[in-house]
């Protein structure tokens, strides 16, 4: 029953942190600009579920909150997952972002820390963008 109860309240962290289905955060990142971060994974991963339960709701509270964000899950959603991710280890967190040049994808592969993570973002954010009127 606690096994349950944890679950359900790390499932509830994962919503908070403003998950979108990869449509909706795709919708996003063009209305808004925002960089799109994708969490690429399956739930027979267990590095996957770690950084979807665990890691992610942390990084949450900060950075996370500044982008597009949503989880693929690659036995549910492969056709997307096979466009998002290289072939490979998962899980993967993919970030896209508009840059003066056009479209730039950033990965991290693998498990990763929360901030190895937030740092990640970070820096995917402080790069120069290609806002309207900014040059």
């Amino acid at each position: 029953m606690t096994s349950l109860t944890l679950t359900a309240v790390l499932h509830a962290a994962i919503i908070a942190t403003g998950s979108h289905s990869y449509a909706e955060a795709h919708r996003m990142t063009a209305e808004t600009g925002r960089p799109l971060v994708v969490l690429v994974g399956a739930d027979w991963c267990p590095a996957c579920q770690v950084m979807k339960n665990s890691t992610m709701p942390t990084v949450a509270q900060g950075v996370l909150n500044k982008v597009s964000f949503a989880v693929v899950n690659t036995d549910q959603e492969s056709t997307i997952a096979q466009q998002i991710m290289t072939p490979g280890v998962i899980p993967q967190l993919v970030m896209y972002r508009k840059t003066l040049d056009g479209w730039k994808r950033d990965a991290l592969v693998g498990a990763h820390s929360s901030q190895e993570i937030e740092a990640f973002l970070l820096g995917g954010l402080e790069a120069p963008t290609a806002l309207l009127g900014q040059r």
